[in-house]
């Protein structure tokens, strides 16, 4: 077990100015100056489990167990939150997953009745005679013991994929009123994909949990087009963390740009958020020298509310610290980073604007790439690596 504390003072904090860009370009990362950290404040990491492999997305059992996706198609069960908890794979066929490249076994969510019905979902790549077919999301129900899953049947087919498992997305949520909110990927191919709204591709999808239909106060639930009924935003490009701040409603996506202007956006349900790599159906080739926001070409376009600037860090999982053990840091929003290797604490004003981000320099490339951000039901941050070998469950609180 490896246990990190460190005072908060030392962290080093990024003021930001979310201002847009002239010429309809992504909002300007603005200028970084160091500020004063409050006092008195510890943070520390402890090793809840290793052995992992790829884990990409995290679920917590009622009884205290922790159940975690593994991209290359494995499901563990960690037998709790304690440092050093034991790790068992649970058995399940996974034999149409089709892992490449960034597909396999990703997003997870528990029902909430999964006490009663031992009922979870997963978003998992899917392929038939080794030829890719969709992106879909997969019922599933956990046994008694834990030992193993029985697959029960799909809840969505038909989110675009690309051979490659590029830009698959896919993060669901389960929101307080019981939709299902889930981030999806462009497949970095077809470059019309994210402004289609006949596509599931590069958008946020708010659907119901039991049938995987688009809720009825959907922003486009009146259309005569089943997909678009279950679109919440589109113009995305590749949405990796997902997050809803308590108290507000308010909907946060970390999201991936090309090689610069990373994104944190606040969603509104019905808009486009401009990513648009066919420069309005002019070329067939998936483009990525557009901006990430293209107000320009999408003047009612959302502009971010927090970018890279000109570099990407690659973020991923997000999640709201959240009760009063957090101290100074509660309410802030938590967003891991792959290529980054690091983690971003956000704060927030009540609009949802940006104000602050503080960088926990025990992360930085400490453990490596960064997955998943789950809130565990301790208040306790959950952070999955993602290196290929000996992948870690972390958790993450105040000391």
């Amino acid at each position: 077990m490896r246990v990190h504390r460190i005072g908060l003072a030392a962290l080093t904090m990024l003021t930001v100015a979310c201002t847009p860009a002239e010429g309809g370009a992504n909002p300007a990362a603005g200028a970084k100056t160091t500020s004063v950290a409050p006092a008195g404040v510890a943070l520390k990491v402890e090793e809840v489990a290793t052995g992992l492999e790829h884990g990409w997305d995290v679920g917590f059992l009622p009884d205290g167990q922790v159940l975690v996706t593994q991209r290359p198609g494995r499901l563990a069960l960690i037998g709790g939150t304690a440092p050093g908890s034991p790790v068992t794979e649970v058995a399940a066929d996974f034999s149409d997953v089709l892992v490449k490249g960034e597909g396999g076994l990703m997003g997870m969510v528990l029902h909430p009745d999964f006490a009663q019905s031992r009922k979870f979902v997963t978003c998992q790549t899917h392929q038939e005679g080794g030829r890719s077919v969709d992106v879909r999301l997969v019922n599933w129900t956990l046994a008694a013991d834990g030992r193993s899953a029985t697959r029960v049947g799909d809840l969505l087919t038909g989110l675009p994929v690309n051979p490659s498992g590029r830009h698959s997305g896919c993060r669901p949520l389960l929101a307080p009123d019981g939709a299902l909110l889930v981030g999806t990927g462009d497949t970095a191919s077809d470059p019309t994909i994210s402004q289609n709204r006949s596509s599931l591709g590069g958008k946020v999808l708010r659907i119901d949990l039991n049938t995987g239909e688009g809720l009825p106060d959907n922003p486009f639930a009146s259309s005569a087009d089943p997909i678009e009924r279950r679109l919440y935003t589109f113009g995305n490009r590749n949405v990796q963390g997902v997050a809803i701040r308590p108290g507000s409603g308010q909907i946060f996506i970390a999201e991936h740009g090309p090689t610069v202007n990373d994104e944190i956006n606040l969603v509104r349900p019905g808009a486009n958020y401009g990513w648009d790599p066919s420069r309005g159906g002019t070329t067939d080739d998936y483009d990525e020298s557009v901006t990430m926001t293209d107000t320009e070409r999408f003047p009612d376009a959302v502009p971010a509310q927090w970018t890279s600037g000109d570099i990407t860090e690659a973020i991923c999982g997000a999640a709201f610290l959240t009760g009063p053990q957090w101290g100074a840091l509660e309410g802030r929003l938590a967003v891991v980073a792959l290529k980054g290797q690091k983690m971003l604490l956000f704060s927030l004003d009540d609009a949802g604007a940006v104000t602050e981000v503080t960088l926990p320099p025990e992360f930085d490339d400490t453990y490596g790439r960064l997955r998943a951000a789950r809130t565990g039901p301790d208040g306790a941050l959950y952070v999955t690596t993602s290196e290929g070998d000996d992948d870690k469950l972390l958790r993450f609180t105040q000391g």
